[in-house]
């Protein structure tokens, strides 16, 4: 019998939502459903998810719980299109998860 984080390792990592900025077009928000208190204006055009502009320790607000241990996003059905970008053993998955002392992921079969 497997676990939920053995098919879904994202829910045992969120490295990726701890070191990318997830820049989007400002509507987006406002059509996902998002809270305006979770995005941040970066220029006219677009807005990206609060705490992850941060230069030095981005971090996602709607991520809850601790990198590498057990994590959720709070606003998984609004994410933005951004959020979805990143797969379980991608590039950017690996270069997330090797900034907070995480192995690498072998690319998913999906």
């Amino acid at each position: 019998m497997s676990t939920s984080t053995e098919r879904n390792p994202c829910l045992a990592c969120g490295a990726c939502c701890a070191h990318f900025r997830v820049s989007f077009y400002w509507s987006e928000a406002s059509a996902k459903g998002l809270p305006e208190s979770l995005t941040e204006q970066i220029n006219p055009f677009f807005a990206c998810m609060a705490g992850t502009n941060d230069p030095v320790a981005p971090r996602c607000v709607a991520l809850g719980g601790t990198v590498g241990a057990q994590v959720a996003c709070t606003v998984y059905e609004q994410r933005p299109e951004a959020c979805k970008e990143v797969e379980a053993g991608d590039d950017k998955c690996n270069r997330a998860r090797a900034r907070h002392g995480l192995p690498p992921l072998a690319p998913s079969a999906a």
